[in-house]
């Protein structure tokens, strides 16, 4: 029950109507017994909104497209996996002091693990070059040691950045090339993995994808960042052509299950937000 001593804990974006966020988080508090809750605040202006999370107390915070590399310069610091990703998912209030970390990459590291997708020396095709890209790709070569990351995009600075801080950072071979229908069967073709982390699936637009369904092949594994619908165009028509297909909704409990234990510092419910997650999106 909300009352004067609830913790309140948010969602910032724009769009925010989608997630289903809200509704794993507090099943997870009300399992757990937690006087929390959590709501979704659709955000126009970045740093009004984190002034506002640090004015009202608010514990923490999921920060998702398009304000992932926006919130930076109004926190006041950020967790080693956030610095050296320079992306934030997550902020945690402690006593106003807020602090940006990021769970996507190590959430969706998880899920790629947890599907037995082998990662290791493996050449990675990065479709995206935003916050939740970053996030993936730099944690893939900090971690999971990847051989080479591929970026296409559309956002040429953001290529750059992330291609450069790959190179110097992450220590992998990586380049970076507009995302265009005549090349993109050549890097699909010469890629192990494939990671699509922009917004284009993503409910309404669900009948839209980046990738021709023809340039699929069998068991190459794919991964779409995009949870609503919880399969996407793009992940139905890989399934289709025999692929091995991770969908975002794995990725989004990895990140929402670390988030849930940096808020409240205790062990996260996960089958109880699983099922939350499943009933959301609609799967048996």
């Amino acid at each position: 029950m909300i009352n004067a001593h609830t913790t309140v804990c948010c969602i910032i974006g724009d769009p925010v109507e989608h997630s289903l966020s809200p509704a794993m988080h507090n099943a997870a508090y009300a399992e757990s017994g937690l006087n929390f809750a959590y709501v979704a605040f659709r955000v126009t202006d970045v740093q009004a909104a984190v002034a506002g999370i640090r004015a009202l107390g608010i514990r923490g915070a999921s920060v998702t497209i398009p304000h992932k590399l926006a919130v930076i310069p109004h926190l006041d610091r950020l967790d080693e996996v956030a610095e050296w990703i320079g992306s934030v998912n997550t902020i945690v209030n402690d006593g106003g002091v807020l602090t940006g970390m990021n769970t996507d990459g190590a959430g969706a590291v998880r899920a790629l693990q947890e599907a037995g997708v082998e990662l290791e020396d493996k050449n990675i095709l990065m479709i995206g070059s935003g916050g939740a890209a970053r996030a993936v790709a730099l944690t893939l070569a900090g971690r999971a040691k990847v051989m080479r990351v591929q970026v296409l995009g559309v956002v040429e600075p953001e290529m750059e950045k992330l291609t450069h801080d790959l190179r110097y950072k992450g220590h992998v071979d990586t380049g970076w090339a507009r995302l265009d229908p005549k090349s993109l069967a050549g890097y699909i073709a010469t890629s192990d993995i494939v990671i699509h982390a922009t917004p284009v699936g993503m409910s309404p637009s669900e009948n839209e994808t980046v990738v021709p369904k023809e340039m699929w092949r069998p068991s190459l594994p794919v991964m779409d960042i995009v949870y609503n619908p919880a399969e996407t165009r793009l992940l139905r028509e890989a399934r289709a052509a025999g692929c091995r297909v991770i969908p975002g909704f794995e990725m989004l409990l990895n990140q929402g299950a670390l988030q849930f234990e940096a808020w409240t510092g205790k062990p996260a419910p996960v089958a109880v937000m699983r099922a939350a997650l499943e009933k959301g999106l609609g799967r048996k």
